[in-house]
């Protein structure tokens, strides 16, 4: 018997950010979440989410008063269909931004009811196996003091993390000095068997990106993430070619137009484009396998409890990134998601994403709601 989807509910979460986090070109007020719940005829409920730092509320409204009514009835398994038919109804308001970070949530609801309808870890309806996936711990903010940045350094490491990631482009980028001597304390406390990425937040020109990649090389750095600007595809190329560390970008990439430019240009060694930004599900299988017939690697940003079924089915999956400012708030809007051990995350064997929200912190503190305020 056909599925329908009888209603969709939209919440707003957020947690203030202490402490003045800050990178190279901006800083964090506040990190929290979109959470779509997608309810079934038959009662079953899939979940979605997207990024509520900036723009949150016009997301919210985006998607009740132009995406919901387009959705009751429809058959949820339906994903590639109802996706072709958003992403033509809304081009004209967006081909990148807060319209695609709707239709994310959304897609990734719908996923998560495949994977509820048919009884299937999302992992396992993908085609993959592994049961557990490399995730790194990401962190380091340029507004940190040197004792500070290497103090969190050491922390991810004692915590079981293999890999981990921290920001260059001290003071806006003005200072690459500075960069190479944070990276060479860093490198100095955690000695030589751990990965390190450096991520510079679109903030350099190629130039001098090229400079201090050559400076900090000795270091063994395992990625350089978006040295310039992240539509500067010139720039990235030009990067690509003036040194041997890896190139990582694609986060802010809102297509799989984005990540075929990307990779035409030879602009990236991984691509990191974000299910939660890009389209959900639907899309992100799209830019994987290009991805997989570049033969570049393949290293969702952030969300990685979204992200974990795609890693474990992907072929060309590198690893999953933590945010540690991200922590809270997923510890609070989920009951019991897999956290990282030693450096790994388990794969959950319930059909769909395998999480649950909680509800009652949800409601208590969404921003949607008069109560909340």
């Amino acid at each position: 018997m056909p599925h329908k989807i009888r209603k969709l509910d939209v919440h707003l979460v957020s947690t203030p950010i202490t402490g003045g986090f800050a990178d190279a070109t901006r800083k964090v007020e506040s990190v929290g979440y979109v959470v779509v719940r997608v309810t079934t005829d038959s009662g079953l409920e899939g979940i979605g989410i997207t990024y509520h730092e900036v723009g949150g509320e016009a997301t919210c409204a985006l998607i009740n008063r132009n995406m919901a009514p387009k959705l009751i009835g429809r058959d949820p398994l339906q994903t590639e269909a109802i996706w072709q038919e958003f992403f033509h109804y809304l081009r004209g308001v967006g081909r990148k931004g807060l319209m695609y970070c709707a239709l994310s949530a959304v897609d990734i609801a719908l996923w998560d009811l495949k994977g509820k309808i048919t009884g299937l870890p999302l992992y396992k309806l993908l085609g993959g196996n592994r049961t557990k996936v490399p995730v790194y711990s990401s962190g380091g903010w340029t507004s940190y003091s040197d004792e500070e940045l290497v103090e969190e350094m050491k922390g991810m490491v004692a915590r079981g993390f293999k890999t981990i990631k921290f920001k260059v482009g001290y003071e806006g980028g003005r200072n690459p000095r500075r960069d190479v001597q944070r990276v060479r304390k860093v490198r100095e406390a955690v000695g030589p068997d751990i990965n390190l990425l450096v991520d510079a937040n679109n903030c350099f020109d190629a130039a001098t990106a090229v400079q201090l990649a050559n400076n900090i090389r000795e270091y063994d750095i395992m990625l350089f993430e978006e040295p310039v600007f992240a539509d500067d595809i010139p720039g990235l190329a030009r990067f690509k070619r003036g040194t041997d560390i890896p190139l990582a970008t694609g986060e802010h990439e809102y297509t799989k137009f984005g990540v075929r430019d990307l990779l035409i240009n030879d602009a990236a060694d991984i691509v990191q484009v974000d299910g939660a930004r890009i389209g959900g599900y639907t899309e992100m299988l799209k830019c994987a396998a290009m991805t997989e017939a570049w033969n570049v690697k393949f290293a969702p940003h952030a969300m990685e409890n979204i992200h974990l079924h795609l890693a474990a089915a992907i072929p060309n999956a590198l690893f999953l990134e933590r945010l540690l400012m991200f922590e809270d708030i997923t510890a609070k809007v989920f009951k019991d998601a897999p956290v990282p051990v030693d450096g790994y995350m388990e794969v959950p064997d319930l059909p769909g994403l395998g999480l649950e929200l909680d509800m009652d912190f949800i409601r208590e503190h969404d921003e949607t709601s008069p109560l909340s305020h």
